[in-house]
């Protein structure tokens, strides 16, 4: 692994993982409104129980965060999970008018936090391509 690709792992991977880690065990009440806003970008999860869709998340954010972490997980399976992950998130940052001023893409206050989710999708795209 390239000091580069372990630098870009490492971080992500980190950071992925704790916030994986802080979504475990949500409130019932967080939990539905994490699914209203994810709802937005992805219309699919709102059909899902609210404490089912929590654990999905919260799981879901801690394999990724621990495939970026796992030198022996490969850097393509790695980025593209963290890929689809990134994607999804920035779904709700486009599909969300709140997220972004009247252009549609830059950010809003509020869509500040989301926006960042594109640097992720950068990461992704160089584990991937990275020979």
């Amino acid at each position: 692994m390239s000091l580069s690709n372990a630098i870009l792992r490492g971080v992500t991977g980190a950071f992925v993982l704790n916030s994986g880690l802080s979504k475990r065990g949500m409130p019932t009440e967080d939990a539905k409104g994490l699914q209203g806003f994810a709802a937005t970008g992805i219309p699919a999860v709102a059909d899902m129980d609210p404490k089912t869709f929590s654990d999905f998340v919260a799981y879901s954010e801690i394999g990724i965060g621990a495939a970026l972490l796992t030198p022996f997980v490969p850097r393509k399976l790695a980025g593209a999970a963290l890929g689809v992950f990134s994607a999804g998130l920035l779904s709700m940052y486009f599909r969300n008018p709140a997220m972004t001023r009247s252009d549609g893409i830059r950010p809003s206050q509020e869509g500040l936090s989301l926006s960042k989710d594109a640097f992720m999708l950068a990461i992704a795209g160089a584990l991937v391509t990275d020979k």
